[in-house]
Formats: structure tokens, C-alpha cells, sequence
């Protein structure tokens, strides 16, 4: 029942910023489409080339391809790798800034230095080149694979984020009790830092999933990581750089329609990431 109460009292909080709400109910959306939506939708790989870059229609929603095949269908079995792109770089990210943050914050003095170095020169390096790099040199043949590459770019900003809120923590007195009271490190850590960096880790979350979505499409585009056909990156490299799709105006649904779901992705995150603070902090709502 605490748990049935907790959720409605936050959806509750959800619906009272329009906002969030929206943009919740945008990713729910997508969320459903890349789960549900290969399922119902089957992948046209009928290739046409009598119906190459048909228009928008009852038959085809999004128009055709390059081969006369359905765009719409494309995109719904493509919206799968970038939902895990994005999810994937972000869980990993995350999880690494926690770690690295939370113990350079609790150890302190010159093993605290010599890890800020570290995050210092990740900070300072050009990312997207450097990711283009990497993604060119390793063989990347899965999502879940193309994230973590991601994520080992990403964690850096959190993790000096976590370490200064441990900074600001550690030395609060309800700290100080745990310490007196010989309680472990592993209590103080989950039971008394996390809970407190909640909001500010789940805002971090979801900016990375949505710095994710612009590089994965960035390297695709550049023609680094030849993902499936379906993903929305390499619809816009294949119509761009590959088919001159750019050049035919009846092409412009085919080149249009992966940027405008990709935009709407990242329109939804901003506003969800607007609201998860008043989610998780009571102190916020009463701004």
C-alpha cells in the first residue's frame, strides 16, 4: 500500500507541471513504440523502386525510401536503437559518475586530487571528435555496445557534480551521528548521501540520454558506426550522404521524418527533466 500511495502522491506531483507532464507523456509514447511498436508494426523490406519517395498517404504514413519502402515502419523498428543508445549510455554514465564521485569525495586529500585530475582533462578534451575516434577504431555491432563507448565520455561532469554534493554532505550532522554511531560505510552511502542527490542524479540522467541521442546521430551521420538501416542516424546519413535524398523534394519526408522524431525526443526529455526535481525534492514544490 506504501508503495501504491507513493506513486499516486507523484503523479499526482507529475499532472501539476504541465510541463513534465507532457513531455512524461511523450516518452511514454516512444517508450510504447520502441517495445510494443515492432510488434505490431512489420519492417518493410519490399523493395520498390516503381514506389521510391512516394508521399505521405493512408498506405504510407510517412511516405517511402530511396527503394520504395515504408518510412514509418522504419522508423518505429529504429526508434528501438536509440531508445537503448540512449538509455544505455545514461545507466552506464551514471553509474560511474556515482561510484568515482562518491569515493573521491569520501577519500579525500591526494587520492580526491589525482581522480579531479583525471576528470579535469576528460572535461577539457573536445568529446564528440574524441567519441568519433574511439567509435571508428572499435568494432561497435550492437547499441548496448555503442552506449557504453558513450558512456565512458559522459560520466565526467556528473561525477564532479556527486563528489561536491558528498563534499557538502559529509560533514552534516546527521553524518556525524552515523559516524559516532559506527555505522558502515555502505549505510551511510545508500541510506544517507544517495537519497539526498536523488533529484540532482536523475536530472543528470536524463540530459545525458539526451546528449547521447545528438552524438550516436552525429558519429552515424558521419558514416563511423554503420547501425541497422532502420536507425534513425544512419536514415539521415543513407538520405544525405548516400541517395542525395537532400536533392528530391518528394524525398523530404524520408530526410525529415527521423530529425523530427528525434527533435520531439529531445523536446520531451527537457520538459520530463523540468519536473523530476519537484518529483523527488518536497522542498521544491512550494517554489
Amino acid at each position: 500500500m506504501k508503495l501504491i500511495d507513493s506513486l499516486t502522491s507523484r503523479y499526482k506531483i507529475l499532472t501539476h507541471n504541465n510541463r513534465a507532464f507532457f513531455g512524461f507523456l511523450i516518452l511514454i509514447l516512444y517508450f510504447l513504440m520502441a517495445t510494443i511498436g515492432p510488434h505490431l508494426v512489420s519492417l518493410d523490406n519490399i523493395i520498390d523502386y516503381a514506389g521510391r519517395y512516394q508521399g505521405i498517404s493512408l498506405q504510407h504514413w510517412l511516405g517511402t525510401d530511396y527503394a520504395g519502402r515504408d518510412t514509418f515502419s522504419q522508423i518505429v523498428h529504429g526508434s528501438t536503437d536509440v531508445m537503448l543508445i540512449a538509455f544505455s549510455t545514461a545507466f552506464f554514465a551514471t553509474f560511474m559518475a556515482i561510484i568515482i564521485g562518491i569515493f573521491s569525495g569520501l577519500k579525500g586529500g591526494r587520492i580526491d586530487a589525482f581522480i579531479m585530475k583525471i576528470v579535469d582533462i576528460l572535461l577539457t578534451l573536445p568529446q564528440f571528435p574524441i567519441m568519433a575516434i574511439f567509435a571508428g577504431i572499435f568494432t561497435i555491432k550492437d547499441s548496448i555496445t555503442f552506449g557504453i563507448l558513450l558512456a565512458c565520455f559522459s560520466w565526467a561532469p556528473l561525477s564532479r557534480g556527486i563528489r561536491s554534493q558528498v563534499l557538502s554532505i559529509k560533514n552534516k550532522e546527521f553524518i556525524e551521528v552515523c559516524h559516532i554511531m559506527n555505522m558502515s560505510t555502505f549505510h551511510i552511502i545508500f541510506k544517507e548521501l544517495l537519497p539526498n542527490m536523488i533529484p540532482f542524479i536523475s536530472i543528470n540522467f536524463i540530459h545525458i540520454a539526451k546528449n547521447a541521442i545528438i552524438a550516436s546521430v552525429g558519429i552515424m551521420l558521419l558514416g563511423i558506426v554503420p547501425l541497422s538501416v532502420t536507425n534513425w542516424g544512419m536514415m539521415i546519413n543513407i538520405a544525405t550522404k548516400q541517395v542525395g535524398a537532400i536533392y528530391v523534394p518528394h524525398a523530404l519526408p524520408y530526410l525529415l521524418s527521423p530529425i523530427f522524431f528525434i527533435v520531439v525526443f529531445q523536446f520531451a526529455l527537457i520538459n520530463f527533466a523540468s519536473g523530476v526535481e519537484e518529483l523527488f525534492d518536497p522542498r521544491s514544490r512550494g517554489r
